[in-house]
Protein backbone atom coordinates (compact mmCIF):
# COMPACT_ATOMS: atom_id res chain seq x y z
CA UNK A 1 0.00 0.00 0.00
CA UNK A 2 2.96 1.93 1.40
CA UNK A 3 4.36 2.26 -2.52
CA UNK A 4 1.00 2.94 -4.20
CA UNK A 5 -0.11 5.72 -2.03
CA UNK A 6 3.66 7.28 -2.37
CA UNK A 7 3.81 6.84 -6.65
CA UNK A 8 0.58 8.46 -7.11
CA UNK A 9 0.40 10.76 -4.23
CA UNK A 10 3.77 11.98 -5.63
CA UNK A 11 2.04 11.88 -9.16
CA UNK A 12 -0.76 14.06 -7.93
CA UNK A 13 1.58 16.35 -6.05
CA UNK A 14 3.78 16.68 -9.71
CA UNK A 15 0.40 17.39 -11.51
CA UNK A 16 -0.48 20.29 -8.77
CA UNK A 17 3.01 21.80 -9.71
CA UNK A 18 2.89 21.25 -13.30
CA UNK A 19 -0.55 22.52 -13.45
CA UNK A 20 0.37 25.70 -11.00
CA UNK A 21 3.44 26.78 -13.24
CA UNK A 22 1.06 27.12 -16.17
CA UNK A 23 -1.52 28.98 -14.63
CA UNK A 24 1.76 31.25 -12.92
CA UNK A 25 2.91 31.59 -16.62
CA UNK A 26 -0.92 33.19 -17.94
CA UNK A 27 -1.27 35.25 -14.70
CA UNK A 28 -1.17 38.56 -16.05
CA UNK A 29 -4.20 37.30 -19.10
CA UNK A 30 -6.52 35.65 -15.94
CA UNK A 31 -9.24 37.46 -13.96
CA UNK A 32 -9.38 36.35 -10.75
CA UNK A 33 -12.39 34.20 -11.09
CA UNK A 34 -10.53 32.24 -14.04
CA UNK A 35 -7.45 31.86 -12.24
CA UNK A 36 -10.49 30.05 -9.01
CA UNK A 37 -12.25 27.72 -11.41
CA UNK A 38 -8.50 26.79 -13.02
CA UNK A 39 -7.41 26.11 -9.30
CA UNK A 40 -10.10 23.98 -8.35
CA UNK A 41 -9.84 22.06 -12.24
CA UNK A 42 -5.96 21.49 -10.67
CA UNK A 43 -7.19 20.47 -7.77
CA UNK A 44 -9.85 17.74 -8.94
CA UNK A 45 -7.10 16.66 -11.87
CA UNK A 46 -4.54 16.02 -9.64
CA UNK A 47 -7.55 13.81 -7.26
CA UNK A 48 -8.02 12.16 -10.04
CA UNK A 49 -4.55 9.91 -9.13
CA UNK A 50 -6.74 9.03 -6.33
CA UNK A 51 -9.10 6.55 -7.76
CA UNK A 52 -5.62 5.03 -10.03
CA UNK A 53 -4.06 4.62 -7.17
CA UNK A 54 -6.83 2.62 -5.42
CA UNK A 55 -7.35 0.49 -8.77
CA UNK A 56 -3.50 0.22 -9.08
CA UNK A 57 -3.49 -1.68 -5.47
CA UNK A 58 -7.01 -3.54 -6.27
CA UNK A 59 -5.28 -4.79 -9.24
CA UNK A 60 -1.51 -5.53 -9.15
CA UNK A 61 -1.23 -5.80 -5.19
CA UNK A 62 -3.67 -6.96 -3.73
CA UNK A 63 -4.91 -9.65 -6.30
CA UNK A 64 -8.15 -7.91 -7.46
CA UNK A 65 -9.63 -7.01 -4.24
CA UNK A 66 -10.09 -4.03 -1.68
CA UNK A 67 -12.01 -3.18 1.19
CA UNK A 68 -14.23 -0.04 0.72
CA UNK A 69 -12.32 1.30 4.12
CA UNK A 70 -8.94 0.35 2.46
CA UNK A 71 -9.59 2.58 -0.77
CA UNK A 72 -10.85 5.01 1.54
CA UNK A 73 -7.42 4.86 3.34
CA UNK A 74 -5.75 5.00 0.25
CA UNK A 75 -7.96 7.89 -1.10
CA UNK A 76 -7.05 9.93 1.70
CA UNK A 77 -3.45 9.18 2.14
CA UNK A 78 -2.92 10.33 -1.63
CA UNK A 79 -4.38 13.28 -0.85
CA UNK A 80 -3.07 14.50 2.18
CA UNK A 81 0.18 14.40 0.00
CA UNK A 82 -1.44 16.75 -2.57
CA UNK A 83 -3.22 18.71 0.30
CA UNK A 84 0.33 19.24 1.65
CA UNK A 85 2.05 20.18 -1.75
CA UNK A 86 -1.16 22.35 -2.51
CA UNK A 87 -0.31 24.17 0.94
CA UNK A 88 3.43 24.62 0.46
CA UNK A 89 2.60 26.24 -3.19
CA UNK A 90 0.20 28.43 -1.43
CA UNK A 91 2.87 29.70 1.28
CA UNK A 92 5.41 29.94 -1.81
CA UNK A 93 3.26 31.76 -3.92
CA UNK A 94 2.14 34.25 -1.49
CA UNK A 95 5.07 34.50 0.58
CA UNK A 96 7.84 34.95 -2.10
CA UNK A 97 6.79 35.15 -5.57
CA UNK A 98 3.68 38.01 -5.00
CA UNK A 99 3.53 38.87 -1.68
CA UNK A 100 1.27 41.55 -2.61
CA UNK A 101 -1.65 38.94 -3.69
CA UNK A 102 -3.64 38.63 -0.39
CA UNK A 103 -3.88 42.58 -0.47
CA UNK A 104 -4.62 42.71 -4.03
CA UNK A 105 -7.42 39.66 -3.94
CA UNK A 106 -8.75 41.49 -0.96
CA UNK A 107 -9.53 44.26 -3.01
CA UNK A 108 -10.91 42.65 -6.12
CA UNK A 109 -13.28 40.77 -3.60
CA UNK A 110 -14.43 44.37 -2.05
CA UNK A 111 -14.74 45.98 -5.17
CA UNK A 112 -16.94 43.00 -6.50
CA UNK A 113 -19.02 43.19 -3.54
CA UNK A 114 -19.50 46.84 -3.74
CA UNK A 115 -20.62 46.51 -7.45
CA UNK A 116 -23.10 43.43 -6.89
CA UNK A 117 -24.84 44.57 -3.36
CA UNK A 118 -27.17 47.01 -1.93
CA UNK A 119 -25.52 49.67 0.19
CA UNK A 120 -26.69 47.60 3.50
CA UNK A 121 -25.58 44.10 2.02
CA UNK A 122 -22.18 45.47 1.08
CA UNK A 123 -21.63 46.83 4.60
CA UNK A 124 -22.48 43.53 6.39
CA UNK A 125 -20.49 41.55 3.78
CA UNK A 126 -17.45 44.02 4.23
CA UNK A 127 -17.41 43.56 8.50
CA UNK A 128 -17.34 39.45 7.44
CA UNK A 129 -14.93 40.46 4.92
CA UNK A 130 -12.59 42.41 7.38
CA UNK A 131 -12.89 39.48 10.13
CA UNK A 132 -11.78 37.14 7.25
CA UNK A 133 -8.89 39.48 6.00
CA UNK A 134 -7.10 39.18 9.55
CA UNK A 135 -7.22 35.46 9.48
CA UNK A 136 -6.60 35.07 5.97
CA UNK A 137 -3.47 37.35 5.93
CA UNK A 138 -1.57 35.16 7.96
CA UNK A 139 0.45 32.75 5.12
CA UNK A 140 0.26 29.58 7.14
CA UNK A 141 -3.09 29.85 8.34
CA UNK A 142 -4.41 30.42 4.11
CA UNK A 143 -1.67 27.28 3.42
CA UNK A 144 -3.51 25.38 5.99
CA UNK A 145 -7.18 26.27 4.49
CA UNK A 146 -5.76 25.32 1.05
CA UNK A 147 -4.56 22.07 2.12
CA UNK A 148 -7.82 21.53 3.83
CA UNK A 149 -9.54 21.95 0.82
CA UNK A 150 -7.36 19.97 -1.22
CA UNK A 151 -8.01 17.15 1.40
CA UNK A 152 -11.52 17.55 1.68
CA UNK A 153 -12.07 17.39 -2.32
CA UNK A 154 -9.85 14.31 -2.08
CA UNK A 155 -11.84 12.81 0.83
CA UNK A 156 -15.33 12.61 -1.64
CA UNK A 157 -12.91 11.83 -4.48
CA UNK A 158 -11.69 8.86 -2.68
CA UNK A 159 -15.23 8.18 -0.93
CA UNK A 160 -16.98 8.40 -4.67
CA UNK A 161 -13.23 5.89 -5.79
CA UNK A 162 -13.84 3.41 -3.17
CA UNK A 163 -17.50 2.48 -3.60
CA UNK A 164 -16.95 2.31 -7.32
CA UNK A 165 -13.73 -0.01 -7.17
CA UNK A 166 -14.53 -2.15 -3.84
CA UNK A 167 -14.62 -5.67 -4.63
CA UNK A 168 -14.19 -8.50 -1.78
Amino acid sequence: MKKSVLKFGLLSSLTLIVLFAIQFSFESNLSYSSSEVFGYVSIVLALLFVYFAIKHYRDSVNNGSVSFGKALLIGVLVSLLAGLTFGIINYVYVEIINPGFMTEYYDYMVEKAKSSLSDAEFQIKLQDMEAEKELFSNPIISSLVMSATVLIIGFIIAAISGLILQRK
